[in-house]
């Protein structure tokens, strides 16, 4: 039976002299919480836990697209669709997606994320070949001014190569490489870091029904098993970054489960992407029903994911989770 292993992340800056940095990043532990399916957790000291756990978590990651991993970093969000569920239609046209991108990486974005097919629930499938028309021209000019990394938000190879031919660096499959059987050629034929991200069904389905035996280990489960395929793909792990897919086919309930438990994910040894800007969830609990007032959750959340030791935040409101993120780490550093 396999045996479960959370860090209990921890950012104070008195650190027990046997802790160990988390991913070699700005969190440590020096405890952690070990379980079985079925059974009670319990908490054991680092020096109980396994030598290889220990190392796993420990290690530093990789750099992603050239970006170390020792500090967080700042994905923004751009959706170059017309239904997409906060900003869907604002960025369709290409001088406004241009500004945008502009406005966020004047804003500190580290990474920019382009998505040319809404995954909201309900969304509707879109044609490989209209992805490629919405995304690749917005990536190439992104490409020519070369001041951060992209990344292409897809699920299909066909748009992953022409997004990787007009100069994006970063592949982001909501699907984990099981909607596109050559998906995970095209990524280990390209060199390019690859998250990995677990959802629950189809978007037009996903929020049906979704249930869990227990959604923190299912979702851990799923995720070290597409790492498996990605590796035997011939993609290198140091290339993953794995996403738990808040609000992919997940109740409040489900999401709030995952973000509570979120430093489980790096007993995987690698960098964690999170994305829950602007959820349905953050809305139903903050009593926001609309999309673009979700902001003082989304930064609420984003911290929490922060202060369990998450690499990647991937936010629509850049200037605000960046100045979140500045105090945050200011105060954690004394």
């Amino acid at each position: 039976m396999t045996v479960y292993y959370r860090a209990l992340a921890q950012t104070d800056r008195f650190r027990p002299a046997h802790a160990r940095m988390i991913a070699g990043g700005w969190t440590w532990f020096d405890r952690l919480e070990m379980r079985k399916r079925g059974g009670a957790a319990r908490i054991i000291d680092i020096g109980d836990a396994p030598a290889e756990v220990v190392e796993r978590i420990a290690a530093p990651r990789a750099e992603v697209a050239g970006l170390a991993t020792d500090r967080p970093r700042l994905m923004g969000i751009l959706n170059v669709t017309p239904d997409s569920f906060s900003d869907g239609g604002l960025f369709c046209d290409p001088a406004a997606a241009q500004a945008q991108a502009g406005a966020l990486i004047k804003q500190g974005a580290d990474i920019l994320d382009i998505g040319g097919e809404s995954t909201r629930p309900g969304a509707d499938f879109v044609p490989p070949e209209q992805e490629i028309e919405r995304t690749a021209p917005v990536i190439a000019a992104l490409a020519r001014g070369g001041s951060v990394p992209v990344s292409i938000d897809t699920r299909k190879a066909a748009v992953a190569r022409a997004a990787l031919d007009a100069g994006a660096g970063i592949l982001n499959d909501v699907s984990a490489l099981t909607f596109d059987p050559e998906m995970a050629g095209v990524a280990a034929a390209s060199g390019a870091p690859i998250c990995l991200m677990h959802a629950q069904g189809d978007p037009k389905t996903m929020q049906a029904n979704p249930t869990y035996d227990d959604v923190l280990l299912d979702v851990y489960d799923f995720l070290a098993e597409r790492i498996a395929a990605a590796e035997a793909a011939g993609i290198a792990r140091e290339r993953v970054i794995v996403d738990p897919g808040i609000g992919f086919g997940k109740t409040a309930a489900h999401n709030l489960a995952l973000i509570s438990g979120l430093s489980l994910f790096h007993s995987l040894g690698c960098p964690i992407l999170f994305g829950a800007s602007r959820k349905r969830f953050i809305g139903t609990i903050g009593q926001a029903p609309d999309a673009r007032a979700r902001l003082p959750g989304s930064v609420a959340v984003a911290l929490s994911a922060l202060a369990q030791g998450v690499q990647i935040i991937r936010v629509h409101d850049m200037a605000e989770t960046r100045q979140a993120v500045a105090l945050a780490m200011a105060i954690s550093e004394g």
